[in-house]
């Protein structure tokens, strides 16, 4: 079975349109839409501090940094813009009944763009950086069960988790606040416990945990193995060995499913990238058959994600995003 949805990111600034666009092109895996272009309350960092529990947090100069307090004014307009955005999705999906998805920011990728009360990257500190994740994951618990609530007739829910930054964590890429150095690598170990504690959060919450990245050099075999029930990557960042991480067989118990798309811009360099963003996807129909049918899976074909929105400067209006046909 192949679905159409979208990876999250939507042009322009109005959330009402982007709702109905979305509900209306995207029928059988709609999803919350996100418009970054309204501000730092509603980028990535923005959106996933606004589900956080229990942590303050507030915008500065240099980006989101944690209060050690309560939280600040950037993040109260954060939730009050997630609380409006889940209000236009209640009201477009009055009776639906089906796959709907939601996407977060992943631990690591937080850690790697949030600052501590005191400064530098929460990444920096050990205590920091295990009290956000499971802020997160505590954060994701309340989250799904409020769509649950607004949207009864959603199932499965597929949470999106999103780690661009996660293999320039892991290699030691991530910049400090003076740019002249690096952060510490973290042990694997470390980085799996964090993502098992969100994948556990949204699994006990009856939704299915994916993990997006378009990151050259992401490691699959760490994101499967901490319980990701999915991918979503950029063929054209992949190298052979992700593919055989895609195409392992999974226990009985634990369905695995992969999606795959090309990029709608020329081939990107294969080098990591330690800046996180969420990527641009084109539309992909035979792509993600053909990555199962190198990979010696075509076989046990997934459901399969397709992205017909751009993202970034080139994203297309929320008109051209209608009328474009998918």
């Amino acid at each position: 079975m192949t679905l159409a949805t979208g990876v999250g990111s939507f042009p322009g600034t109005d959330p009402d349109e982007a709702v109905r666009i979305v509900v209306g092109e995207l029928p059988d895996l709609p999803h919350l839409p996100e418009l970054p272009e309204r501000g730092a309350t509603a980028s990535m960092t923005g959106r996933a501090l606004a589900v956080v529990a229990e942590l303050g947090a507030d915008l500065q100069p240099a980006g989101w940094r944690l209060t050690g307090g309560g939280p600040g004014l950037d993040q109260r307009r954060a939730r009050s813009q997630l609380g409006q955005d889940l209000d236009m999705l209640e009201e477009s999906l009055q009776g639906f009944t089906g796959h709907l998805k939601v996407q977060v920011t992943g631990p690591w990728t937080l850690a790697a763009t949030v600052e501590r009360p005191r400064g530098d990257k929460v990444l920096a500190d050990h205590g920091n950086r295990r009290e956000l994740a499971q802020a997160l994951a505590e954060g994701v618990r309340d989250h799904l069960a409020d769509v649950r609530r607004r949207v009864p007739g959603a199932g499965p829910l597929l949470l999106q988790v999103d780690e661009p930054a996660l293999g320039a964590v892991l290699r030691a890429e991530v910049p400090t606040a003076s740019g002249f150095g690096r952060h510490r690598a973290v042990d694997r170990p470390e980085l799996s416990e964090h993502l098992e504690w969100l994948f556990a959060a949204a699994t006990e919450s009856g939704a299915e945990p994916w993990v997006h990245s378009c990151a050259a050099a992401t490691p699959l075999d760490l994101l499967r193995g901490a319980g990701a029930r999915g991918l979503s990557v950029d063929t054209s960042v992949l190298v052979s060995a992700d593919h055989d991480v895609s195409a392992r067989p999974s226990k009985p118990e634990k369905a695995w499913r992969s999606a795959s798309y090309p990029p709608s811009t020329p081939p990107r360099s294969r080098r990591p990238s330690s800046s996180p963003t969420r990527c641009s996807a084109g539309s992909t129909g035979s792509a993600s058959t053909r990555t199962w049918s190198v990979s010696g899976s075509s076989s046990r074909r997934p459901a399969a994600w397709r992205a017909p929105l751009r993202r970034g400067p080139g994203a297309p209006s929320p008109c051209a995003a209608r009328s474009r046909p998918t």
